[in-house]
């Protein structure tokens, strides 16, 4: 999976592993994730995918918002209500089997303030 100039590189670490950044170990993450304790790791893990989730729903939900008619339901009342939800799973699929890369910058990003928290309290 690639997100603009960021691979990913799994290093055993932490649920979310550690990353590779330009094609090199990420240094930086591997030093925040060991201030930073593993409640706190899974915590923004959670929070990070969830994020994701709603990305794509707004994504997927934008796709199909011209969609009319023509369906397993057709155009009826139900539709947009089936389809809402539809959409809904299908973005928590997306992101819990790995997403398009918002979640592992989202989770990178809260594990480096959380361990500058950390540093200086």
């Amino acid at each position: 999976m690639q997100t603009g100039m960021v691979n990913t590189a799994r290093v055993a670490s932490s649920a979310f592993s550690v990353e590779s950044r330009n094609g090199r170990p990420d240094f930086d993450l591997a030093a925040a994730l060991q201030k930073v304790p593993q409640k706190q790791q899974a915590k923004a893990q959670k929070t990070a995918t969830d994020f994701e989730a709603m990305f794509l729903n707004s994504m997927f939900s934008q796709m199909t918002s011209s969609l009319k008619g023509e369906g397993p339901f057709g155009d009826t009342p139900g539709t947009g209500v089936w389809r809402s939800m539809l959409t809904e799973q299908y973005s928590k699929n997306f992101a819990s089997a790995g997403g398009v890369g918002v979640a592992t910058e989202v989770y990178r990003t809260l594990i480096m303030q959380q361990a500058k928290t950390i540093r200086t309290a």
